[in-house]
């Protein structure tokens, strides 16, 4: 009897591949017969717009494959931004696939949020030509699970495009779920198109084939191609250096990493991200296990309790299935008071430092045993930094600045999933697995010339240590300008001996520092903005780049405020001009943010 699927692939259906691997290697084969063909192909008379919003790189990932598989079909491809299509463009195109994930709670990725609002107007045009499909990327941890897919899905419709697929919303583990869902609306559109490539092919030639350049930052950097090393194969590097940067002295203890990349052939570039893969802690395993009456002897799938815990479960923040579950188990329980009342904002309060064991301890005799609290645990999942280093200074490491995270009372103390499994737990020159997530739209200017302006308290000086390092590697000729700060200038100043020398050589042009609490009156870096209003405002009217790392959820929209600050004084208007100005800056990607 023969192994291979009624569709004709060369896979056998017994091939031990998962949905996302079979799709790769089926684009594969396909890239190869084609590159065999004598004869030059007809040109393709269907093109498939893929456009995506991106925060970390997922969804532009996604697009660059989604390009691949159309050409892979004989269908023509190619990706854009959302943010760099006007609605009259969109609506001179007759199929759009939409890749998006989605932003703090259930808003636009940055460079989805011109587009949307452009959508949303009276004068939009029509869309009865347009057939699409969406995919949504997101976190089921989040009450806005995929929002901004859903409402992309819902206004496309509303405007009167047909719908070819439906809509998918892909939680963090999106791989296979997105593969699928790929292959089918490809599948669907070649057959309508009565193209002649591979079904099944999500990928072809390869990440970033077809890709259309948006311009801005990272624009210079060409689609990098696909690494072996991703979250289904880490890499193991090995942990070079972790040293303190903080003062002893310090609330805070920030820490600089340093991952040997060895042989693995990992490229990267300034303003990636590196995904670190973290281990639980056997301490709070065996807690964990004490709790729900077990003895660490259990196996679960063939593997020691034990194992499944410290490597595979998140164990730490409850999941909403587990908080559901045990508001239904101990309905006379703290948790369940505070659900009944339906505040969201009340129940994050409450939650707000809990963990796991803390809600099963909340539900007292009520609370869940072993068997029946594992399917309530979310997957472990990696945890995603900014780099601190450029490859053209530091080719062959990647640097991360981390911030552990310890909080507590003598009682119980809490710790950060990853950021102390680095700290405390992974000895001298032992492996940690790691795995690159690129970020295209973040990196120094393609422009060497064009000014430069970073935003980042904090660990948010992160990636920008990487960019003037790159630039001083470079040799670039534009200027840079660091606003950076914290809480206090002799214990939180970290890589201050580094900065000390990027002035001295010429390459740190101006730094404003922001120490909170050396005085008084607390200081933040948006504080220095607006004392440096006129020359700021001359940096960007000189075509400056800004660039904001850190904390999303209070400093980003603080310096987003003052940087609208800015722009009104330096032009005189009101604030609608100055909403326009920076909606510019967004657009030519010379205001762009890595945020979390």
């Amino acid at each position: 009897m023969s192994l291979l699927p009624p569709t004709g692939s060369l896979i056998p259906v017994d091939a031990p591949f998962s949905a996302a691997q079979e799709s790769w290697l089926a684009g594969f084969i396909a890239g190869i017969a084609a590159a065999g063909k004598k004869a030059s192909a007809a040109a393709p008379t269907t093109t498939i717009d893929v456009l995506f919003g991106t925060q970390t790189g997922n969804a532009e990932f996604l697009a660059d494959e989604l390009v691949a598989g159309a050409k892979a079909r004989g269908l023509g491809g190619r990706a854009a931004a959302l943010d760099a299509v006007t609605p009259e463009q969109l609506a001179e195109m007759s199929h759009v696939l939409v890749v998006t994930s989605t932003y703090g709670e259930g808003e636009m990725p940055d460079n989805a949020g011109l587009f949307w609002d452009a959508i949303q107007a009276t004068t939009v045009p029509r869309l009865e030509g347009l057939q699409y499909a969406v995919l949504g990327l997101g976190d089921t941890s989040y009450d806005e699970f995929c929002q901004a897919g859903k409402l992309l899905d819902t206004r496309f419709e509303q405007l009167g495009a047909t719908r070819v697929h439906d809509r998918v919303d892909c939680d963090v583990d999106f791989e296979d779920a997105a593969a699928l869902w790929s292959a089918a609306v490809l599948d669907r559109l070649a057959a309508e198109a009565g193209a002649t490539g591979a079904p099944g092919a999500t990928t072809g030639s390869g990440a970033g084939d077809g890709a259309t350049a948006t311009g801005g930052a990272g624009a210079g950097r060409a689609s990098r191609p696909g690494s072996q090393w991703n979250k289904r194969n880490p890499y193991p590097s090995r942990l070079a250096e972790n040293r303190l940067l903080s003062s002893p002295r310090s609330a805070k203890e920030i820490r600089h990493y340093e991952f040997d990349l060895g042989d693995s052939g990992i490229e990267y570039a300034a303003g990636d991200a590196l995904a670190v893969v973290p281990v639980n802690d056997e301490v709070f395993v065996a807690e964990l296990l004490e709790q729900v009456g077990a003895n660490g002897g259990e196996s679960f799938d063939g593997r020691p309790i034990t194992e499944v815990l410290r490597s595979d479960r998140e164990i730490r923040t409850p999941s909403k299935d587990l908080i559901a579950d045990l508001v239904q188990r101990a309905p006379a329980s703290e948790l369940a008071a505070v659900v009944s009342h339906g505040d969201k904002h009340e129940l994050d309060r409450w939650l707000w430092g809990r963990d796991v064991l803390d809600l099963l301890r909340d539900a007292g005799p009520a609370a869940p045993g072993l068997d029946e609290l594992l399917p309530n645990l979310r997957p472990l999942q990696a945890r995603q930094y900014s780099i601190s280093s450029s490859p053209l200074a530091h080719l062959d490491r990647i640097h991360l600045t981390i911030a552990s995270v310890r909080y507590g009372d003598p009682h119980r103390m809490y710790a950060g999933v990853a950021s102390t499994f680095l700290a405390d737990r992974v000895a001298p020159d032992r492996t940690v697995d790691v795995y690159l997530q690129p970020n295209a739209s973040f990196g120094v200017p393609a422009d060497e010339s064009a000014p430069m302006i970073m935003i980042g308290p904090g660990t948010g000086i992160a990636p920008f240590r990487g960019f003037l390092h790159e630039r001083a590697a470079a040799g670039a000729t534009g200027r840079n300008w660091l606003f950076f700060g914290d809480q206090h200038r002799d214990t939180d100043f970290v890589y201050q001996d580094e900065l000390t020398e990027l002035q001295e050589q010429g390459v740190l042009n101006r730094l404003d520092l922001a120490f909170s609490r050396d005085q008084a009156e607390k200081v933040y870096v948006q504080t220095r903005m607006r004392e440096q209003s006129a020359e700021l405002f001359a940096w960007l009217e000189d075509g400056g780049h800004v660039y904001v790392c850190g904390d999303a959820s209070r400093m980003a929209k603080d310096v987003e405020a003052a940087l609208l600050d800015v722009i009104r004084t330096g032009r005189g208007r009101d604030e609608d001009d100055a909403l326009s100005y920076l909606a510019d800056l967004r657009r030519t990607k010379r205001y762009v943010r890595d945020v979390y």
